[in-house]
């Protein structure tokens, strides 16, 4: 393989901010939406079985039960609540980890754009 084409190989995203994201039917009351960049089916031996993706979702209020996870805000403005009582003010540059089982209630109070892996 020429370095042009490893490269390009290795390339997940030109640029963040302008990949499209489609919905993902996760919740109505966010619409939210999703778009994978790499996943284990890709290229399992590079990503450790990591998927990375982005996502966007807002305004709007939802719960969920998170999976292991880590983002990064890239826009918007919210906060993610936990059972405990604890609470993440999110704004760009923000860097989260979520475990699996987590109940959260997500308050967006603009849309919201976040780089993940889980």
């Amino acid at each position: 393989m020429d370095s042009a084409s490893t490269a390009a190989a290795r390339l997940l995203s030109s640029d963040l901010m302008l990949e499209q994201v489609g919905p993902d039917g996760a919740s109505e009351a966010l619409a939210t939406a999703d778009r994978v960049l790499a996943d284990p089916g890709r290229s399992a031996s590079t990503l450790g079985g990591v998927t990375v993706g982005l996502w966007a979702a807002g305004p709007g209020q939802d719960i969920d039960v998170e999976c292991d996870e880590v983002f990064l805000v890239l826009s918007g403005l919210g906060t993610v609540a936990f059972d405990d009582g604890s609470s993440i003010d999110l704004r760009p540059g923000v860097l989260v980890e979520l475990h699996e089982g987590d109940r959260t209630t997500w308050v967006l109070t603009e849309r919201l754009r976040k780089l993940y892996l889980a």
